[in-house]
């Protein structure tokens, strides 16, 4: 979460950053390969956001969040507005591609004044599902993909640059993490003259918002791998300055390499599903397997699917951020501020969903704390700082390591 001042402000604009304690909550080794320095940064719980807001006037809020997080906030701001404080204008959207659960993410983060859309598509699904329910999509807007940047492709490199850019969650199963990564190896022996890149998203112990059972460094150790294959970290973007082949199954990575026109591969291997994501690609020209690609194919994107996506590989990528900084700008300037925050989901609307969501995050279902929940202006004292490091070791040990093998263990 981060919060500042209006874009048009005289004096320097001043970032406040905020990460929301929980499983995900990034290491600083991933927040400084954001690329962006926040005046402060500290971990809270939502309850102690919340409280932090209603003490400073921020005039911006950004909730990058998950749904449910960013639902909570929402109700814990709506509520600071109706009490006579003031509110910030609020946005939220996705990183990357949406390609499952579309209506849930999308009512969880009704409500705020701002719901960017990183495509014409997306955009134009985001209003038919607001529209569809009856509520009101006027805050879903156009942008593009945020992560994206860097220098066009020009050639190819030498060596010639293979990289699979691995993820978290797709596919789940060993045996497909495992079909995957053998035929990458095998790439790498069957063209010694490339370098052969496996990108992998997070350190062993670190989290993004989708849980990895199975890091594809544990599966590599039983590998008998050459030495043009590697392991890489690090920034997407510094990785994709040296790529000629960019493979994936279905990562928003393959956005970022067709905005630059790097050679991009969203494999069929695994088939084309849902669970996988990669049906989002169909019609992009990208599909593609490693059959084909140890054959030496290269594929042609379709330019119509991509100019569709957000992905801006015409030159259009400056002005693409222009329509959310004119919408900010006018809500500012709203005489009485921005109208009251009106979420689609109510005690009335869903009370058989919404409460359970604010209670995660220790809200009662009128956005107000519940008795008991962690108070922003009380700074932990060491002992307590000690037991919720511990704790939360524990939970992303459970997570990782106990839990997928009590799953297998009743799969037996």
């Amino acid at each position: 979460m981060e919060a500042g001042p209006r874009p048009d402000a005289q004096v320097a604009p001043a970032l406040d950053g905020f990460l929301l304690r929980g499983r995900a909550t990034p290491t600083p080794r991933q927040l400084a390969e954001v690329g962006v320095r926040a005046d402060s940064l500290r971990e809270v719980t939502a309850v102690e956001f919340l409280n932090a807001v209603a003490r400073t006037s921020y005039d911006i809020v950004v909730l990058a969040l998950v749904g449910g997080g960013v639902q909570a906030v929402l109700h814990g701001l709506k509520r600071i507005a109706e009490g006579g404080g003031a509110r910030p204008v609020v946005v939220t959207g996705y990183v990357g591609v949406v390609y499952e659960k579309l209506a849930d993410g999308l009512l969880l983060r009704h409500g705020a004044d701002l719901v960017l859309a990183n495509s014409r598509q997306d955009a134009e699904r985001f209003r038919a599902v607001y529209e569809g329910v009856g509520a009101d999509a006027s805050a879903v807007t156009e942008v593009a993909l945020p992560f994206l940047g860097g220098a066009p492709y020009t050639g190819e490199h030498d060596p010639y640059t293979v990289v699979f850019a691995a993820q978290p969650s797709v596919p789940e199963s060993r045996k497909d993490r495992a079909h995957l990564l053998e035929r990458l190896v095998r790439h790498a022996r069957l063209h010694p003259e490339r370098e052969v890149l496996l990108k992998l998203r997070s350190k062993p112990g670190e989290h993004t918002t989708h849980i990895e059972e199975l890091p594809y460094q544990k599966l590599v150790q039983k590998l008998d791998t050459p030495p043009n294959f590697r392991l890489v970290y690090g920034n997407m973007g510094e990785v994709l300055d040296r790529t000629d082949l960019m493979v994936t199954v279905s990562s928003t990575a393959a956005l970022e390499s067709l905005h630059r026109r790097i050679p991009t591969v969203v494999l069929t291997d695994l088939g084309v599903r849902e669970t996988l994501g990669n049906h989002h690609f169909v019609g992009s020209g990208c599909l593609a397997s490693w059959d084909q690609l140890d054959a030496g194919h290269r594929p042609v994107p379709d330019e119509e699917w991509v100019s569709r996506q957000g992905v801006a590989s015409d030159g259009s990528y400056a002005t693409a951020f222009d329509p959310a900084r004119e919408r900010i700008a006018k809500l500012l300037a709203r005489p009485g501020g921005p109208p009251p925050l009106t979420p689609y989901y109510t005690p009335a609307t869903a009370p058989g969903y919404l409460p359970g969501i604010l209670a995660r995050h220790h809200l009662a279902p009128d956005g107000s704390p519940l008795p008991g929940a962690p108070a922003a202006d009380q700074a932990p004292g060491p002992v307590r700082q000690i037991v919720r490091r511990a704790a939360r070791g524990a939970y992303r040990h459970g997570v990782q390591r106990v839990a997928p093998v009590i799953r297998r263990m009743g799969e037996l």
